[in-house]
């Protein structure tokens, strides 16, 4: 195996070295990456460099050997797997892809989750494709990525901004009413790391002791719509983690219980001044669903 060199491009320039390498090499340990930046083993432009150092145009990046081998070690993806999940792109353009996302993946894979959506589509698109945003495994709907790293800082801008507007659709637990606005700090797994947060429930119509509700998310807190829901008693049907599992049970379906969240729709304006909208239509068991409880 011989050293591989790497002549940045506009699209990389202004990243950080340790985030560009671990972006390019994501079967690969965050331990190792840094641990061979630190030995001197990534250069740039023949000299050492700090993980913090920024790529400019025309950088030469040295990459080892033991770097480089695990990029051949890309996960095999059947055809059929493949079509599955990319025939549900609602959007398309030079710089985003936007999906109507199934809710029976998770965007990333894992131990527990096997191959994620984005493994899906780098197999299909190429490296380059990254995640704008996330949505939980059993979460269908609207979830945009990025065919470029421009596209992807610009995402995120927008969202540090909150100039995405992101509306979602949900059955929840009980008869809502009205309109409500909840502003409560939220953590996922640690007190002390409350954050705030922002949704608003509305609602569309009543069912069987459930409603459907239009939700607005004004921040993108880790389970923040499922949080919220749960914090004012009208958890969201067949919520594992924070619904009412004795309510769930006492509904009778002859099809598969999922989550009752979908990401409905989306918009923003990308950096050409472009108004991107789209909407994304329920998954089947969602219909099911509020069919077998109107």
């Amino acid at each position: 195996m011989t050293v591989k060199k790497l002549i940045i491009n506009q699209d990389n320039s202004e990243r950080r070295i340790d985030n560009f390498l671990l972006s390019l090499y994501k079967n690969v340990p965050k331990s190792k990456i840094y641990n061979i930046i630190r030995k001197g083993e990534v250069r740039v432009n023949s000299k050492r460099i700090k993980p913090s150092y920024k790529l400019k145009i025309d950088d030469l990046v040295r990459i080892p050997p033991n770097l480089d081998k695990p990029l051949a070690q890309i996960k095999r993806i059947s055809s059929d797997l493949i079509e599955k999940h990319t025939k549900k792109i609602i959007f398309e353009d030079t710089n985003y892809i936007i999906t109507n996302k199934n809710n029976d993946i998770a965007v990333h894979s894992g131990s527990k989750n096997g191959i994620g959506l984005i493994d899906i589509f780098r197999s299909k698109y190429g490296n380059h494709i990254e995640l704008c945003h996330r949505l939980d495994k059993h979460t269908s709907g609207c979830l945009v990525l990025a065919k470029n790293k421009k596209s992807v800082k610009y995402f995120s801008n927008l969202l540090t901004t909150n100039e995405i507007k992101k509306t979602y659709i949900a059955i929840l637990k009980g008869k809502f009413k009205d309109k409500k606005i909840i502003e409560n700090e939220i953590y996922k797994n640690n007190l002390l790391k409350l954050k705030k947060s922002k949704t608003i429930f509305k609602l569309v119509r009543q069912l069987k002791n459930t409603s459907i509700v239009n939700v607005d998310l004004h921040t993108g807190r880790t389970h923040q719509i499922r949080i919220h829901a749960s914090q004012i008693n009208h958890p969201i049907l067949f919520d594992k983690k924070y619904g009412d599992e004795m309510f769930d049970s006492s509904i009778n379906l002859n099809f598969k219980k999922t989550l009752a969240l979908h990401s409905k729709s989306i918009s923003f304006k990308d950096q050409n001044s472009k108004i991107i909208k789209v909407t994304a239509r329920y998954p089947d068991e969602f219909k099911k669903l509020i069919k077998a409880l109107t």
